[in-house]
């Protein structure tokens, strides 16, 4: 199992800190979950059914012509190589850690690419997977440089795969709307945006002969009956959607400048975390940890290139107590 933000309950065994006193600033999820209405009992009493209105309350709030609920986006990445022969596969990295895991435990000949490097090997792939917003640097592609790549495998019978689990903030830039092409798949986090990451619930968007063969892949029932209650409310919720954009924007542009003031300036985001390399990022993590505030820690290349990502504070407190862990650090325990 690779290692992800949010694993809390580890960080209270290793620093020996109760739950209730840890600041979890390790997962790109908004700290503003909505409101949980009343379930109906029938919801809990019945088996799902597909008819309900979530399809259409997620078409309409994505922009998409079809979707697939499936159980979290995560289902849909470790079905998608099912539903191909062995191939090649480009991965835009540094990215998502579960793509590229996914597709070589499923056989295929995996290269992790860089943006620049995309068109040069791009006619040697069978599917290219993007993660955008990207997670964890938040670099944004413009949507005709996605198609035109898109084009491109699409003429050969190629995928284009693009995660927009951070998207909900940028609409203008999803390609939601054509994915009515085939060879096009875009994949769709509700928890991060929503806040609401433990009701495990995303879809996927594409052409509905790919959708069919996803479901089969799946399986019936892959989203419980409450879920489908709960993910509908909140994607009609027009009002708390742009409450939630204003606040997880100003939120994010907040954090972004309080990093800088401690000389820590991200290199990226989105409305949903901060990120950045330091030569500090080992000491500053274990640092905070100690004075229980969990931050995402990425290994990439060694202990000099390793980056942090910062997720959103949620009221003033937490901004406090942030500023005066990083302070106390620059201060106190900073490496030669």
């Amino acid at each position: 199992m690779l290692e992800h933000g949010g694993r809390l309950r580890g960080a209270i065994r290793d620093y020996g800190i109760p739950e209730v006193e840890w600041l979890d600033l390790s997962s790109g999820i908004s700290p503003w979950p909505w409101p949980i209405p009343q379930i109906p009992l029938t919801a809990w009493a019945r088996l799902p059914e597909t008819d309900d209105g979530l399809e259409l309350a997620a078409s309409d709030y994505y922009g998409a012509p079809h979707v697939l609920p499936v159980s979290g986006s995560q289902a849909a990445i470790q079905a998608l190589p099912r539903l191909r022969h062995a191939g090649k596969v480009g991965v835009l990295s540094p990215c998502y850690a579960e793509h590229a895991e996914a597709w070589r435990s499923n056989g295929f000949l995996v290269r992790e690419v860089l943006e620049h490097e995309v068109d040069c090997f791009i006619n040697a792939l069978d599917v290219l997977v993007v993660v955008n917003p990207n997670n964890p640097t938040g670099l944004s592609l413009p949507p005709q440089r996605l198609l035109a790549w898109h084009a491109r495998l699409a003429e050969r019978g190629g995928w284009l795969v693009v995660d927009e689990a951070f998207m909900d903030n940028t609409q203008a830039l999803s390609l939601a709307s054509h994915t009515d092409r085939v060879g096009l798949i875009v994949l769709r986090s509700f928890g991060k945006f929503f806040g609401l990451a433990g009701v495990r619930l995303g879809f996927v968007l594409a052409e509905p002969r790919f959708l069919a063969s996803m479901a089969q892949q799946i399986g019936p029932w892959a989203v419980n009956g409450p879920t489908r209650v709960l993910g509908q409310i909140c994607l009609n919720d027009a009002e708390g959607q742009r409450v939630q954009r204003e606040r997880t924007e100003r939120a994010s542009q907040r954090l972004a400048a309080l990093l800088s003031r401690h000389n820590l300036a991200p290199l990226g985001g989105c409305a949903l975390f901060q990120w950045l390399i330091t030569p500090y990022a080992v000491a500053l993590h274990d640092f905070c940890a100690r004075r229980g505030i969990l931050l995402r820690l990425f290994m990439n290349n060694g202990p000099h290139n390793s980056s942090l990502r910062f997720g959103l504070p949620r009221q003033e407190a937490d901004w406090t107590r942030l500023n005066a862990a990083l302070e106390a650090f620059f201060l106190e325990a900073k490496p030669a």
